[in-house]
């Protein structure tokens, strides 16, 4: 045989393709991101280091740039780990090896992280003193999915659980009959960030913002030109990942629910958000939905939900839960199933220090954000156009005067369903606000803002959110101790005034029922 019938190199698209014959002791090394694709005779396996011979001489490859496929590969998912992390695909593949290499800067250590011969799996190395000095711990993460990531906590394979849902009660009841505690105690169910989708359109169109029916006449196929819904003459080009993906099954039941979508038949199906959004700022026509990080300098939609409240796609909305396409990211750990290494790590993960990363890899953390009210926003312009009772209107003109003066910071507090009790989420909220108003000059004044749903009489709910909202100001109070004792603070309620959601609805009543923090400087 000659040489050139042995051996093919190709360079595709910036693709390293060498190939030779496989045989028993050759492997094949292939990167993620597909720039890679080697196979060869396996030399050794040293230092998270692959070694390979091929007919065009020796190549080495990191364990952590590249899988390796064939029967001689090291069996990485046997090393010995302090923690092993599995679930969820959106956080594992997502968030996780940024998560750990800001863990690693943060502990003054080196993460090596490599993948393993399993597919979505990887070990990350943690070396104290900038990987000079002893291991500090060695963490195994495996991305499957949320209910996978479960079971193998339930089973004690695993010992930290990631999912991109909250733990449903027939879970929580298995988790404690096995001896867990209780998975929704703060202790054991950590909010790690939201992961928020849009819809956007290529930079061109003049639509800024579309009412769910639009929406659905547009993915349904009803609409096919922008024309149709006051945009320009341009044929509409639906773009959307594949069937069963979880943010497209996320964006389908939060805005169409349980309605069918029969899907335009003009629709381009692509594999993840970097093509939507690739293919959006390439096409004059096109609309798809991608997750926050991925706009990509395509135009984002406001959309204006079932009862007329337009939504925002920003990070201040996703963090107060005024915008309804997103999900809470979650770690969950057993009570009976810890050490210090998992402690140290999970407090560090779901602290305001890991902020940073969690934006740098594209998702909404829980830092404070402040902002500017003006009769000029969607708020106020939608309150003066709901009209109402004189009684009502009353109330939103004492509101409208207090948005003058005050800013809205982005910590908005809800409550357990049926009692006043502050959601899981609240816990995080309440240690991450009392930070941030330390930090402000003294003498600045902090008003805690109730609302209701539209359940019951219109003077009772305003009690309801006056009484509420004085009980979050004590509780903060409580807990910040005399760390704020140079501020002033105060409460007042609003009832069912400006609703963020559909009253209709249960969620929709759930995020009405809330307590906003505003805020003043002094002077």
């Amino acid at each position: 045989m000659s040489r050139i019938g042995a051996l093919a190199v190709l360079i595709v698209g910036g693709m390293l393709v060498v190939s030779t014959p496989l045989h028993a002791q050759e492997v094949q090394l292939m990167s993620s991101d597909g720039t890679v694709n080697v196979t060869g005779e396996l030399i050794d396996f040293e230092e998270n280091t692959y070694r390979i011979r091929t007919a065009l001489g020796e190549f080495r490859f990191a364990a952590n740039r590249v899988r390796c496929v064939g029967d001689a590969c090291p069996d990485l998912s046997q090393d010995e780990v302090d923690i092993i992390v599995s679930g969820s695909d959106e956080v594992g593949a997502g968030l996780m090896p940024l998560l750990l290499e800001g863990y690693s800067g943060a502990r003054n250590a080196e993460a090596t992280l490599r993948n393993t011969a399993l597919p979505g799996q990887l070990v990350a190395n943690l070396i104290s003193d900038q990987g000079f000095g002893d291991d500090l711990a060695s963490i195994q993460v495996t991305s499957t999915n949320a209910t996978a990531g479960l079971t193998d906590l339930l089973a004690k394979k695993s010992d930290i659980a990631m999912t991109s849902r909250r733990i449903v009660p027939q879970e929580a009841q298995a988790f404690a009959a096995s001896g867990a505690g209780d998975m929704r105690a703060p202790a054991q169910e950590h909010i790690l960030a939201v992961d928020s989708l849009i819809v956007i359109t290529n930079p061109s169109n003049t639509i800024t913002t579309l009412d769910v029916r639009q929406l659905f006449g547009i993915y349904s196929g009803a609409i096919t030109n922008w024309a149709q819904v006051g945009g320009p003459d341009l044929p509409v080009q639906v773009v959307i990942r594949n069937v069963g993906e979880n943010r497209r099954d996320a964006f389908e039941s939060s805005f169409f629910g349980s309605a069918e979508v029969s899907l335009t038949q003009n629709a381009q199906v692509v594999p993840d958000s970097n093509a939507v959004a690739q293919f959006v700022n390439g096409n004059a026509g096109a609309i798809g939905v991608v997750g926050y990080a991925f706009q990509r300098g395509a135009s984002t939609i406001n959309i204006i939900n079932q009862c007329g409240i337009t939504m925002v796609p920003d990070a201040f909305s996703a963090k107060t839960e005024e915008y309804a396409l997103q999900r809470r990211l979650y770690l969950y750990t057993r009570a009976d199933q810890t050490t210090p290494a998992i402690e140290d790590f999970m407090t560090w993960s779901t602290s305001a220090e890991a902020d940073g990363v969690i934006r740098k890899a594209g998702f909404i953390g829980f830092n404070v954000d402040r902002r500017e009210q003006s009769r000029t926003d969607v708020r106020a312009r939608a309150m003066v156009n709901a009209g109402g009772s004189p009684a009502e209107k009353a109330v939103m003109q004492r509101m409208l005067a207090a948005m003058d003066e005050y800013d809205r910071l982005s910590t908005t507090f809800r409550f357990e369903t049926g009692s006043a009790l502050l959601d899981e989420r609240g816990q995080i909220d309440k240690a991450r606000l009392v930070d941030y108003l330390e930090s402000q000059p003294a003498g600045s004044d902090v008003l805690f803002v109730g609302f209701t749903d539209s359940i019951g009489q219109f003077d009772y709910n305003l009690g309801l959110a006056e009484s509420r909202a004085g009980e979050v100001m004590r509780n903060v109070q409580s807990f910040a101790g005399d760390r704020l004792a140079n501020l002033t603070m105060s409460s007042l309620g609003y009832g069912e005034i400006s609703p963020s959601g559909c009253n209709a609805s249960d969620q929709g009543r759930r995020i009405n029922r809330r307590t906003e923090v505003w805020i003043k400087s002094p002077g």
